[in-house]
This record gives C-alpha cells, structure tokens and sequence, in this order.
C-alpha cells in the first residue's frame, strides 16, 4: 500500500499548478472551505496537530483524473472518435 502523502493549501495549489491547472490563492482556500451544509469542494481536513488544512496529494491528483475520464465519457467527442475518423481517411 502506498503511504499517503499530505499538503498544505499552497502545496495543493502548485500541484495542480505542475498538471496545467493554475489556481490563484483565494481559489484554492475556497474550495477548501465549508458551504452552508458543511462540505467542501474539495476533500481537505483539519490536521490535529497543526489545526492547517491538509490533503493527501494523490487524492486530489486522482479526483482531477475522474473529472478528466468523466468528461470524455459524456463528451460526444473523444480521442478514441477522433482515431477512428483519421483512420477511415484515404
């Protein structure tokens, strides 16, 4: 099993920075903080020890993955649409 890597909110925001998606500060802490019902955007927790928000860093890599195969599954383009119209080319 993979040992679970936690971030901070800025180490979240470069991470996502390293995969194309740039977030400015104030993005990343909302999507940390709670709505009216008490959720978040995004699976960050309360570390008990240094009470600073955390997430594990291939959570949030892995939640961006989903989102990326589900919009290619409900697109009515995908790359594997795009391959069979090159292929049937002259």
């Amino acid at each position: 099993m993979k040992q679970p890597f936690y971030i901070d909110l800025e180490e979240a925001r470069k991470t996502l920075a390293e995969i194309g998606i740039s977030l400015t500060t104030k993005q990343i802490k909302r999507a940390s903080e709670p709505d009216a019902h008490g959720f978040r955007k995004l699976p960050f927790f309360v570390d008990p020890i240094d009470r600073r928000l955390k997430i594990e860093r291939g959570t949030l890599l892995e939640i961006y993955a989903r989102c990326q195969v589900q919009a290619e599954t409900v697109s009515h383009i995908t790359p594997t649409s795009l391959k069979k119209a090159f292929d049937n080319s002259p």
